[in-house]
């Protein structure tokens, strides 16, 4: 018993080393913070949306939609003068409303006639991820109530409509305003439909590229431990910052090239939309200038760079290659955070807590980028690269730190160990 006691604490005086427990401490750090701003999330999930309404028809027919309005909203705005459309419009901006809705004074009218009855629909769309679409889809869904009952209506009345209009007896008119665009025939959904490119092959491809490179590093350096060639190239009289240098120099050209083939596949699918696509995202302005497909270059360049740096930073805890496999785990959960994130909401309107924990994670910026490039967010884009450099920076500075100390040969940053290892090499 005593022997396997031994052999007990052995094993756990081994694994309990910093490269066990910080990644994990991040991370249930950066998983709190998640569940906490999701919480948040939940109770606007859970409130009626903010509309506005203009009834200029005031018939039986419209009456139906207005009530519906009221029990199944909350109504911000109420009109039946069509001269305050702009002022219903501001109001629903300053009070961060959904929609405002106008029934003009022939809806009811057309519908009689055998014509659709129209509902203008002026959108105040706040954010383009899944959580951000909700409310517009509440709004949404009322229309869809205003259809049945007003098909019930005309069919218990006997109204002399044909079978079409009393099946479907409304049709829209859908403008959408987002980020100081005025979008024209399109609704949240289809705006969202164009975007969710970006907010799903994008971070999904940009994740698989950030864990690809970062695995290669890390295991690179654990395997030159455990082949003990490290040692070696540290026992040369070369200068521990040219060593460090030119592992970054190596992997900033690998990554170099990884941004290069990026952006030109980016370029590609981008170019398939504008191709392919029902709606002219050309003339919507919903696409990105050469200018803005550089800046996506350079921010996926930089990422990429604090990447290999991390992960370098990381090699420099494992002892072989199998912990090697295990380093990979921080890197791989940074990876997910932020593309799960842009894919359910978008940053403009996260909560503070968690658009602070998106900006500090360095992976998320690229997958931020190209969205906020179409919507000429130029501060978020090039501040995201300024604070991606810094991080690199400061990352490159503790390897170096590192490799100066012999951490990696001897285990400790004492220099003194460091001197007396040098003289008996």
């Amino acid at each position: 018993m005593s022997s396997l006691g031994n052999i007990i604490k052995k094993e756990v005086r081994e694994l309990m080393t910093p490269a066990t427990f910080v990644p994990i401490i991040i991370i249930a750090i950066l998983f709190g913070t998640l569940g906490n701003a999701i919480g948040s999330i939940e109770e606007e999930m859970e409130e009626m949306p903010i509309i506005g309404f203009i009834d200029a028809d005031n018939s039986n027919i419209s009456h139906i939609a207005t009530s519906i309005f009221e029990n199944y909203a909350d109504v911000i705005f109420n009109s039946s003068d069509l001269s305050e459309k702009e002022k219903g419009i501001e109001e629903i901006k300053q009070k961060e409303g959904v929609a405002l809705l106008i029934i003009p004074s022939n809806f009811s009218e057309n519908i009689l006639n055998n014509k659709p009855g129209e509902i203008e629909i002026f959108w105040v769309m706040k954010g383009a991820g899944i959580f951000d679409s909700l409310s517009s889809a509440a709004v949404d869904q009322l229309i869809t109530i205003i259809n049945s009952n007003i098909s019930y209506e005309l069919i218990s009345t006997n109204a002399t409509v044909n079978a079409s209009i009393a099946l479907s007896p409304t049709s829209r008119d859908d403008t959408t305003y987002f980020k100081g665009k005025e979008l024209r025939g399109i609704s949240p959904s289809d705006v969202a439909g164009v975007l969710s490119s970006q907010s799903t092959i994008i971070p999904i491809v940009m994740m698989m590229i950030i864990i690809m490179a970062g695995s290669i590093v890390i295991s690179s350096m654990a395997l030159e431990k455990e082949n003990k060639t490290l040692e070696t190239l540290l026992t040369l009289p070369v200068r521990r910052v040219s060593i460090v240098a030119g592992k970054i120099i190596s992997s900033a050209l690998i990554g170099l090239i990884l941004a290069i083939i990026y952006i030109i596949g980016f370029s590609y699918y981008m170019n398939s939309f504008q191709i392919s696509g029902s709606i002219d995202v050309v003339s919507l302005g919903l696409v990105l200038s050469p200018s803005d497909l550089l800046l996506v270059g350079l921010s996926v360049f930089v990422t990429l760079i604090a990447a290999l740096s991390f992960c370098m930073f990381l090699g420099t805890m494992a002892k072989n290659f199998k912990s090697a496999q295990a380093l990979t785990f921080p890197v791989t959960i940074l990876a997910l955070i932020p593309m799960f994130m842009t894919m359910f909401k978008d940053f403009d309107t996260m909560p503070l807590a968690l658009k602070g924990l998106l900006f500090g994670i360095p992976f998320s910026h690229p997958m931020m980028a190209p969205r906020a490039l179409i919507f000429d967010d130029y501060l978020l884009v090039l501040g995201g690269i300024i604070y991606v450099l810094i991080f690199s920076v400061v990352m490159i500075i503790i390897v170096v730190y590192i490799f100066k100390t012999d951490r990696l040969l001897t285990g400790s940053t004492n220099k003194r160990l460091s001197t007396i290892f040098k003289k008996k090499n």
